[in-house]
């Protein structure tokens, strides 16, 4: 028993609370309160929630500003303001 908390479970008080007991106090009586160990259990997922949903928030964004990006090409070349085309070249060169 080396640990303060194995001998607070054994029932035997360590000589610093001992002494900290006014005197004629029956130490069968005494009950001594340890605070619960910490627990990273929720800060862990808190911090794993708020990354996903950030994550996600993004992702959203992204496509609505795609959806709204493709809606104005098709509206603009629709109308004869704008005209987007893709030109692949070819990958053999012609007269040389």
């Amino acid at each position: 028993m080396h640990l303060p908390e194995d001998q607070l479970r054994a029932g035997h008080i360590p000589a610093d609370l001992y002494r900290q007991i006014p005197p004629g106090t029956d130490v069968r009586r005494v009950v001594i309160v340890q605070q619960a160990p910490r627990s990273y259990k929720g800060p862990i997922v808190l911090t794993l929630v708020i990354a996903a949903g950030s994550v996600a928030v993004l992702l959203v964004i992204a496509f609505v500003v795609q959806v709204i990006a493709a809606a104005a090409v098709a509206v603009l070349s629709a109308t004869g303001g704008l005209s987007y085309t893709i030109n692949r070249a070819s990958k053999t060169r012609k007269g040389h």
